[in-house]
């Protein structure tokens, strides 16, 4: 190494030397914080977080020998190594020119440990930000001295204050390049506190720094004699960490899994997201709210007298009381909440746009459901803070709306407890994570509306009908032959003497539907609505069924959930675009050609055909009337 290279910040040689059992417990012991390194494009945030490895001298060995050849052999001063080569784990954007993903580093020193995620500054990567973000205890905010407060320093600075990241740093880089001016930092700390009082962030410490230099990373720059507050890293050694915060709060602790190696044997075991626990306390189990006490915590190590937040524990009742999976453990006293519509603000992060009405699946805690989420409230203009209308959200948007659940859930407001007021949405189909979400509190209608138990229920009305009630599902092209054949079929049924009755897609657009458009997202409101009907009309005992081209999976899935096991039969009308065209009844597909009609199934817009129907029928082999003999053949088998 060059005699430029500078001596460890905090020496622990010694101390392994000396006794390497008391270096190690020192160490296991050290306290962990997450912070996040945010901002926008070539604001330093690689080179920071290079500088903070390389000076605090926490590398690998063959990290410092590779740096010590590559100076070598580029003829380099030490003062002028490119730090972001240390975050080897961003070479792949280097060489390809883009950022792609969320680099976690992990270093330490004599008293702490850090995890840090060096975030992407470009626009279309803020869904990685929030993903960066949703973990870490602080964020370090990096502004460029020549450039000022920027389009993404807002974007990202209202994110960390959304996300409920309390310690924010406002790291202004690169002074050296602005003369070390005292005068430059203060405008920019000027412009920035305007905009921290608008999107209500308490506080922030602003830091005046460069990566490059290493001016007040780890140490007081002899640069910048007017600032007197901490360097970057003294303030992360001293910052507070979430675990302990969580600590002063009431018991939560979402199961994870239920742990019996024998008969002998029946513990609940996750990690305890807040508060305390001991032998003995008196405990709730959400969302049942069943009571017991606490016989004991047992870990790796033994039973514990006592656990606490961030400590991954398995818990012993008293009692012989249900609780599994998802469901939350907390203080008998003092419960959180449980309910099943909320209001919640989402950062969409998936390039498909959000469907209204489309059932996606909701993760909290340890706990998946089904939920629908609303038509946005209003979506939130990071650049002004102003709310605009919309109709869903795109890529990066932010928006608040209100999320039904299929059942209810124990959750606390995301800026009281983030384990139990955060959520990710899951694409039920894909498996993709499509947006994250924080609740902001339970809609007061979730609480007052009961379920009301009536006398005649659904099996007394199908008995007096002498019938099965079933949902018969038509779905196929335009054009298929949807209408007719299910027309027939009700015919020959109601000829047997069935209880039928036939929702059609374009009837229903003259009364229940005709405020419904053909968008995606107006087609899923459209099915969701004839859904919710057709198990009205099942509960009546009645054979319904429906004919619409209904051409997303995730939705015909819906409907078959809403309906009762084994009473949704699926019959794809399978009849090929190509003939489906030539017939053109209606002469649709030739103005969907001609561009005079947008949002076309098959043309502008996609059909996902069925993968497992019950039925299926081929309209190029079978005509009208032979399709609906073997549907009605199918049915009475059934």
């Amino acid at each position: 190494m060059t005699s430029e290279i500078k001596d460890p910040v905090y020496v622990t040689d010694q101390l392994i030397a000396d006794d390497i059992d008391a270096y190690l417990l020192k160490h296991q012991h050290k306290t962990m914080l997450r912070f996040i390194t945010c901002g926008s494009v070539d604001d330093g945030k690689s080179t920071l977080i290079g500088r903070l490895l390389y000076d605090s001298k926490m590398i690998f060995e063959d990290q410092l020998a590779s740096l010590e050849r590559d100076s070598k052999s580029v003829g380099t001063q030490a003062g002028e190594i490119d730090f972001a080569l240390l975050v080897d784990g961003l070479a792949a954007e280097r060489e390809q020119g883009i950022t792609i993903d969320v680099a976690y580093r992990f270093f330490a020193t004599d008293k702490r440990k850090f995890i840090v995620a060096d975030t992407p500054g470009h626009e279309q990567y803020t869904r990685n930000m929030v993903t960066g973000a949703s973990t870490a205890d602080l964020a370090v905010i990096l502004i460029d001295a020549r450039q000022g407060v920027l389009t993404q320093t807002r974007r990202h600075s209202y994110l960390v204050n959304l996300l409920g990241i309390k310690n924010v740093v406002l790291a202004i880089n690169k002074m050296d390049l602005v003369g070390y001016s005292a005068e430059r930092f203060y405008e920019i700390v000027k412009d920035y506190s305007h905009f921290a009082q608008q999107i209500g962030m308490d506080s922030f410490l602003p830091i005046p720094i460069s990566g490059l230099q290493g001016d007040n990373i780890v140490s007081h720059s002899p640069n910048m004699s007017w600032y007197q507050g901490p360097s970057l890293l003294a303030h992360l050694e001293d910052a507070p960490v979430n675990s302990t915060r969580m600590q002063e709060r009431d018991f939560r602790m979402p199961v994870q899994w239920v742990n019996r190696p024998n008969l002998d044997f029946r513990g609940f075991a996750g990690q305890i997201g807040s508060g305390t626990v001991r032998p003995g306390d008196a405990i709730r189990v959400l969302p049942s709210g069943r009571t017991t006490t606490v016989k004991s915590i047992v870990s790796f190590d033994g039973d514990l007298p006592e656990a606490v937040a961030g400590q991954s524990v398995t818990l012993t009742f008293a009692d012989e009381i249900d609780c599994s999976r998802g469901d939350v453990i907390v203080t008998a006293d003092s419960p959180c909440e449980v309910a099943d519509q909320f209001e919640a603000t989402l950062v969409w992060m998936a390039e498909q746009e959000m469907l209204p009405g489309r059932p996606y699946l909701l993760k909290i805690g340890t706990q998946t459901v089904t939920a629908t989420v609303t038509e946005p409230k209003y979506e939130v203009n990071v650049n002004t803070l102003e709310h605009s209308a919309s109709k869903t959200l795109g890529l990066n948007a932010i928006g608040v709306v209100n999320i039904s659940t299929d059942r209810p859930i124990p959750f606390e407001a995301y800026a009281q407890n983030p384990d139990l007021g955060g959520f990710i949405l899951i694409d039920r189909l894909s498996n993709a994570t499509v947006a994250a979400g924080m609740i902001h509190f339970a809609l007061r209608r979730s609480q007052n509306i009961h379920w009301q138990a009536v006398d005649v229920n659904r099996e007394a009305h199908a008995e007096l009908k002498h019938q099965k009630a079933a949902v018969v599902w038509f779905t196929g092209l335009s054009g298929s032959g949807k209408s007719t054949i299910a027309n027939l079929v009700e015919k020959k049924l109601h000829a047997m003497g069935k209880h039928t009755f036939l929702l059609d897609g374009d009837n229903v657009r003259h009364g229940l539907n005709r405020d419904l458009g053909f968008t995606d997202a107006d087609r899923v409101e459209n099915i969701r609505r004839v859904g919710e009907v057709a198990k009205l009309m099942t509960d009546a005992g009645l054979i319904v069924l429906t004919a619409f081209i209904s051409p997303f999976r995730s939705e015909r899935r819906m409907v078959r959930e809403l309906i009762a096991d084994g009473e949704f039969i699926e019959v794809f009308v399978n009849t090929p675009l190509e003939v489906a065209e030539e017939r053109d009844v209606k002469g649709l597909y030739k103005k969907a050609r001609a561009g005079q009609l947008k949002n076309f199934t098959g043309i502008d817009s996609p059909y996902e055909a069925p993968e497992e129907p019950e039925i299926t029928v081929n309209t190029v082999d079978l005509t009208a009337e032979e399709a609906a003999d073997k549907i009605v053949a199918a049915l009475l088998v059934r």
